[in-house]
């Protein structure tokens, strides 16, 4: 079957954003959404205007300090999780959506909307139970630990997983008692707008959050430099990511950052094949590759080498390319043509270099393919961990196999990358997963498995993968000013501010 024969049933499309608590038509430039697995454009929108973002935070601040941030923790837990229960309840809809938006498999999107609504009650349950502090006392002083919202937060998202990262930002700022203005990515903003619509409908109050899509140049610099923007929290690219610190260190701003990765997954002798070839495959080529996390450097050990590459690319040639609506397919689309191309280039440059590409690496020549932003699984080796294909993020189904000797090799090259994002470890020694697990400069490490999530786990990177925690019970906490109160139990004045009572009878008797 061709592309238009799975297209989703109906397009949940309205030219309008959400500009402190107003639906209107942006006054900012027309951006065309185009469906990546046909290239039809299947709506337009208004994009915002720095006006907009001086009205969304000014009137977000009003809303969070008229009442928001006034509500008891389980009163803005309430809403939070009716936001989640509502999530359940489109979540067809919202996945149908995010495939025509993003080109990403139904079977994925499903997937990423389950985890938006586990993560909107998470925070909920998190929300409640999580109390102040009293300190241990080191005088005649009550001493507490207390948290404060911030005021308004920035919430930056990418387009290759919208609506959990939606989720996995804007649920603990708004349950920390902040107003969020969220700008969605340009390439896929309709999730975070319909998103808005499912929480003004759970009872969010108007205000409280915003939805502003537009450039990063235009709306996120406009953003990070507002002066009652109290915090940023951003997914994207590096470079960026590294612009938005500088701006915001100008401000002396707290700002977290979940930046690239170039990740290793490693694979010992010992290894149950049949397991990491399922779980490397997973790792690197689902999301089409376009995963900040994406094992995309697989060191397998020489005595192994060539066996695992060879079962590895009969597999990763027999995943199906299509579009996300066929159930059938395992690789959709990029999510733009000129992604996808620059994909393309990558490749091509590291097989001029004199890596080898023995499935995949080239743009389908398939008809059935032609109208789409196809690129195929794709298995290099001959380059070694010092080349640009090694060192760079590609955000596409690549991947290159690299041989190792020894455990100390192994380790040198795993850490030889400016990232530190994720790593992936096959071995049947629970010691030595231990071992490296613990050596390699990674914030998040999978034994035996690859790419899985739990809200409740705190996310990291590390290097040039980012700054700051998001998810975990602390994770709300990243949305707070923390503010220490001591209260006074002796009823005495401090006694430097006393008058000496010796030196007070002196002055009495001249």
């Amino acid at each position: 079957m061709g592309p238009a024969e799975h297209e989703p049933e109906s397009v949940d499309t309205v030219d309008e954003i959400l500009v402190a608590g107003r639906w209107q038509r942006g006054l900012g430039e027309c951006i065309e959404s185009v469906d990546p697995a046909t290239g039809r454009v299947f709506a337009s929108l208004h994009t915002a205007t720095v006006d907009d973002v001086d009205r969304a935070v000014t009137e977000g601040l009003r809303a969070a300090r008229g009442g928001w941030s006034a509500l008891l923790p389980h009163e803005r837990a309430r809403v939070l999780h009716r936001v989640g229960n509502a999530l359940d309840d489109e979540a067809e809809r919202v996945a149908r959506l995010q495939t025509l938006d993003t080109g990403k498999t139904l079977t994925e999107t499903r997937a990423l909307v389950a985890s938006a609504a586990n993560t909107f009650r998470y925070t909920a349950a998190a929300l409640e139970t999580m109390d102040s502090a009293l300190t241990t006392p080191r005088g005649p002083w009550l001493t507490m630990s207390t948290y404060q919202p911030m005021g308004v937060v920035a919430a930056i998202t990418p387009w290759n997983s919208p609506i959990a990262s939606d989720a996995q930002k804007i649920a603990p700022a708004l349950a920390a008692g902040n107003a969020v203005v969220s700008k969605p990515p340009v390439w896929a903003p309709w999730v975070t707008l319909r998103l808005a619509r499912i929480c003004e409908a759970a009872g969010l109050p108007a205000g409280v959050l915003s939805v502003l899509p537009g450039s990063g140049r235009t709306v996120g610099e406009a953003l990070v430099r507002h002066p009652d923007v109290a915090k940023v929290t951003f997914t994207g690219g590096t470079e960026t990511g590294r612009h938005l610190a500088h701006l915001a260190a100008d401000k002396l701003m707290p700002i977290t950052l979940e930046l690239g990765g170039k990740s290793p997954t490693i694979v010992f002798e010992d290894a149950d094949l049949e397991q990491a070839l399922a779980g490397v495959l997973y790792g690197v080529f689902s999301s089409s590759g376009q995963s900040c996390i994406a094992g995309s450097r697989i060191f397998v050990h020489r005595s192994i080498a060539e066996t695992f590459t060879g079962e590895l690319v009969r597999r990763a040639a027999a995943l199906r390319l299509g579009p996300g609506t066929d159930p059938r397919t395992r690789v959709a689309p990029m999510v733009t043509f000129a992604h996808r191309d620059r994909v393309a280039a990558m490749v091509d440059d590291a097989v001029a270099a004199g890596a080898r590409a023995l499935c995949g690496g080239a743009i389908p020549a398939d008809e059935r393919l032609s109208s789409g932003a196809y690129y195929p699984p794709t298995v290099l080796t001959g380059a070694d961990n010092a080349a640009t294909i090694c060192r760079e993020e590609v955000f596409g189904p690549v991947a290159v196999v690299l041989p190792f000797d020894d455990e100390e090799d192994l380790i040198a090259q795993a850490n030889d990358s400016v990232y530190g994002l994720a790593c992936g470890i096959w071995t049947s020694d629970y010691r030595r997963a231990w071992r490296v697990a613990g050596a390699v400069k990674a914030g998040t490490v999978w034994i035996n498995t690859y790419k899985q999530f739990s809200i409740s786990t705190p996310f990291t990177g590390l290097g040039d993968s980012g700054l700051g925690t998001e998810k975990g019970r602390e994770g709300i906490r990243q949305y707070c000013d923390q503010k220490s109160i001591y209260l006074d139990l002796s009823g005495e004045p401090i006694a430097w501010a006393t008058p000496d009572p010796t030196e007070t009878r002196k002055d009495a008797s001249r």
